[in-house]
């Protein structure tokens, strides 16, 4: 498939850092409103053409699906003219930071019969399909509570203002502190839970700001802390956590009537997963772990599914393969089925998503107004 990028700035040069891991892929232009970023951008990826304005990027034939990687204040607007341009979109997340907007927009691709997704990608991680694949062979009975958490560790601190993309783009420091860490992060986990244990139907949640001077001046406050708990279709309830201030966690516990299955990372997408018992003797070993691991009791790592596997450069953990959802779009688009990552699932996690960072009011359950149908695991994984 040909895609373009529209937004060089730095969260696409973590597109182009795994692209390569999909030969299905073939970038052919990218396009910035700084036009010296994004010239700055292709010379250091070697991108054959720069669009001087989004409408040459549109009017271009070979396009046919728009990579939207720019600030989430304009994920809509440039969503929509693509999708009204005839050309299948993956976006950066969240699809709209308004219902409407995102609703108008799944209705415009169903329309014209177009792809519409939205990162994250990372359920079509090794990571998520193998807890996955051991919760379809129900190894820990059947799961009531979902405990995950999506701390950053208080960013402020760590001297944001020096983070540099591989082209040089600065991290978006402003961006990021009026977005907010839930809008940008919550995707991780609702994602794998939405598969996992099918829509959301109510939402209860509380947002707040816990350091309202992060050194950075903003246009507005938006929560650097939340907490949700989420009801699903299924039964299974989940507490998810979100802040810019706790220390960094990323973990989840999906907790079963016969076991509980974790990993600590959701980032990396071969983040191991283990799977504890509660029987007896597995509940004696979690309150002594120290004694459990002596005696061979710890949880055990269950092997990962065999799936295309981590780049080699991904040794950190904020390295994705973040083109894994573009090349599933393109393999929908090639086999003429629905994509993993559907506009209707999209809609539903955003929806989730502005639910957790917006509460009509803390501690006030919100029913969800949208759904989405199951979403097959990915063939390496079954």
């Amino acid at each position: 498939m040909r895609i373009a990028i529209v937004g060089t700035g730095y969260v696409a040069d973590y597109y182009l850092k795994t692209l390569s891991n999909h030969p299905r892929l073939q970038l052919v232009g990218v396009m910035d409103r700084d036009g010296a970023r994004a010239e700055r951008f292709a010379r250091f990826h070697h991108v054959p053409r720069v669009y001087r304005t989004y409408e040459e990027l549109l009017a271009d034939e070979r396009v046919e699906c728009v990579v939207n990687l720019t600030n989430p204040g304009s994920h809509y607007t440039l969503t929509k003219a693509a999708l009204e341009a005839g050309k299948h979109v993956y976006s950066e997340k969240p699809l709209a930071m308004e219902m409407p907007l995102a609703e108008e927009l799944v209705a415009l691709a169903e329309s014209r019969g177009l792809q519409l997704a939205s990162a994250p990608c990372n359920l079509l991680s090794e990571t998520a399909q193998t807890l996955w694949k051991a919760l379809r062979e129900e190894r820990i009975g059947q799961v009531r509570l979902v405990y995950a958490e999506l701390d950053d560790g208080p960013i402020h601190l760590m001297k944001p203002e020096r983070w540099r993309s591989d082209s040089g783009n600065p991290w978006p420091l402003k961006d990021e502190y009026e977005v907010g860490c839930t809008l940008a992060h919550a995707g991780y986990y609702i994602t794998w839970m939405v598969a996992f244990f099918g829509p959301a139907v109510r939402v209860t949640s509380f947002s707040t700001v816990l350091t309202p001077d992060k050194g950075q001046e903003v246009e507005r406050q938006t929560p650097d802390f939340s907490v949700a708990c989420i009801e699903f279709a299924s039964g299974t309830v989940a507490r998810l956590t979100h802040s810019i201030y706790a220390p960094y966690d990323h973990g989840l516990r999906i907790i079963g009537d016969r076991g509980i299955l974790s990993t600590e990372e959701c980032w990396l997408y071969g983040s191991p997963v283990y799977l504890r018992r509660r029987d007896a003797l597995g509940l004696k070993a979690e309150k002594n772990p120290l004694k459990a691991k002596l005696l061979g009791l710890g949880p055990e790592k269950l092997p990962l599914v065999p799936g295309p596997g981590q780049p080699r450069a991904a040794r950190k953990a904020n390295v994705m393969d973040v083109s894994r959802g573009i090349a599933e779009v393109a393999e929908a688009v090639d086999q003429g089925r629905p994509c993993r990552l559907s506009p209707r699932f999209a809609l539903h996690v955003n929806e989730v998503t502005l639910a957790i960072q917006h509460p009509v009011e803390p501690g006030t359950p919100r029913k969800m107004t949208t759904t989405c149908g199951p979403i097959a695991p990915m063939p390496w994984a079954l």
